[in-house]
């Protein structure tokens, strides 16, 4: 049973989720699936349409804009969030540095918790909001 409760506390520290309780973040853990990677394995290609939305429980992945690497995930962290809202282009890949165990969250499992939750869809309008007024301030203050 721990490794459930991890689950939900790794998927309430995703900010998209973070308004979220916890009955709604249970949900949100049984629509989404365990899976285990090897080393190598790529996770999203940049310029490709998202279908998921992927958060690492164990491992190491690393993030790709061409063949530079920029940046490093590691257990707790996520990417893929914004495909659950929509299918644009990842905007790069993500490859396993290390087998990997992920919780995967597709967009029509997500769909269909929106369908079923309507107050989810409230509070991610909310919390969208609130980074864009975040993002919005930090581009005029500069």
């Amino acid at each position: 049973m721990p490794r459930k409760d991890a689950k939900l506390d790794h998927l309430a520290r995703v900010p998209l989720f973070s308004a979220l309780s916890k009955k709604e973040l249970q949900t949100l853990g049984r629509a989404s699936d365990e899976l285990e990677v090897p080393e190598g394995k790529v996770l999203c290609e940049e310029g490709k349409s998202g279908h998921e939305f992927f958060l690492i429980l164990d491992g190491e992945a690393a993030v790709k804009k061409g063949k530079r690497t920029i940046a490093k995930l590691k257990r707790g962290q996520y990417f893929g969030e914004l495909s659950l809202l929509d299918r644009g282009p990842r905007s790069a890949t993500v490859v396993a540095d290390t087998p990997m165990s992920l919780l995967i969250l597709g967009q029509r499992e997500f769909s269909g918790i929106l369908d079923q939750l309507p107050g989810v869809s409230r509070k991610l309008l909310c919390t969208m909001a609130e980074r864009l007024r975040d993002s919005d301030a930090k581009a005029f203050s500069h």
